[in-house]
């Protein structure tokens, strides 16, 4: 059985999560026409992973055309795709999970091919169906990018608006939870980091400059995101290269995030730029949740190789974070929270969880099943 912290709900606002257990937004680049989910791939995948789940976040949403990442991302940016991602917040909260939407902008990092495949993550050109990227300055986010344009006043109005919209669109889903990808790159991250924005204007050049785009957009968002439903921000707390964003900054803005409306910061690193280089090993960037829930008294998540139960459950018991989002583990073994507290399993498994061992020599269901 899972014990406490990690079986203890978590509120946030009018929502409560029966667990500390989250699936983080994880792009699959699987999307139909018109960035619509797929329901032979999206339905099962988000429907299995939703099994004991306290939170399962949808993967990254772009909130306009532009702000694909790659043609097989999914948007939110008309009444179909409204639609159609209401398939998703169902299937989740069926299985008792909150559903939660990830709403991204990738800003320099758009126009990529999906990272499987012959070729992949790579720059599309514009014959193989590419578009022109956008971001703060016209700094290529690698060799052989495109570079970006440079966002005029009224192209960061439109993307403020953007987010504001999609965020509406999001609640008609049936989402219970929003999360704004600030991190990894993509647009709200570049305007935070000096590496990717030297902006002369509003938007650029010192600490408040850089990060009045973000700010914008949770101000914009809490104008649409009903008031009773959380909001969470991904950021990446830091830069793994000389003169970019530090985890000072983030410590620094992360108050002010609160302040416009944000309940949870959801602790990332990296991705800025590349070539970088990043540390590893188990539950590596629980640290940074630390730092930022110790030094700004706002809730954060934990992400980064948080392989076991017993891992997330010293996090959660060392104060480290308020929440603990599992990525890679609960892609191979969506049944993990179930096999460590059978009551979170649907009627029809839990037989079958108490009476199964699965191991080396064993794994299969009783005779009489």
């Amino acid at each position: 059985m899972i014990m406490h912290p990690l079986s203890t709900p978590l509120r946030l606002r009018e929502v409560e999560l029966r667990n500390r257990i989250g699936l983080p937004a994880m792009s699959t680049y699987q999307a139909a026409a018109g960035n619509l989910p797929d329901p032979r791939w999206h339905l099962p995948h988000y429907l299995t992973r939703s099994i004991g789940m306290g939170l399962v976040i949808v993967e990254a949403t772009a909130v306009a055309p532009e702000g694909l990442a790659t043609p097989h991302d999914l948007g939110l940016w008309d009444d179909e795709q409204t639609k159609a991602l209401a398939a998703l917040a169902d299937v989740i909260a069926d299985q008792g999970a909150v559903p939660g939407l990830q709403l991204s902008h990738a800003g320099r990092k758009a126009s990529r091919s999906r990272p499987f495949g012959p070729g992949g993550d790579a720059p599309l050109a514009e014959a193989d169906g590419g578009w022109q990227p956008l971001g703060p300055s016209p700094l290529p986010f690698a060799d052989g990018y495109r570079a970006p344009t440079s966002m005029t006043p009224a192209q960061l109005k439109e993307a403020v608006r953007q987010f504001a919209a999609a965020a509406a669109r999001a609640a008609t889903a049936g989402f219970r939870l929003l999360e704004l990808h600030a991190g990894h790159g993509r647009l709200l991250h570049s305007f935070l980091s000096p590496i990717a924005n030297q902006h002369s204007d509003a938007y650029g050049g010192d600490f408040t400059g850089r990060t009045r785009l973000l700010r914008q957009v949770v101000r914009a968002v809490r104008t649409t995101w009903p008031a009773e439903l959380p909001l969470v921000v991904r950021l990446s707390v830091r830069d793994f290269l000389p003169g970019g964003w530090s985890l000072e900054d983030t410590i620094r803005l992360v108050p002010l995030l609160a302040d416009d409306g944000a309940d949870l910061i959801d602790c990332t690193s990296g991705g800025i730029a590349r070539p970088e280089t990043r540390p590893t090993g188990p539950a590596w960037q629980a640290p940074y949740a630390h730092a930022v829930r110790r030094d700004s008294g706002v809730p954060t998540a934990a992400v980064g190789k948080i392989t076991t139960l017993e891992q997330a459950e010293q996090l959660l018991a060392e104060g480290a974070c308020d929440l603990v989002l599992m990525g890679r583990a609960l892609l191979v073994d969506p049944m993990l929270p179930a096999r460590h507290d059978h009551s979170l399993a649907p009627a029809p498994y839990q037989r079958a969880l108490a009476t199964t061992t699965v191991g080396p020599d064993d794994g299969h269901l009783p005779p009489e099943l």
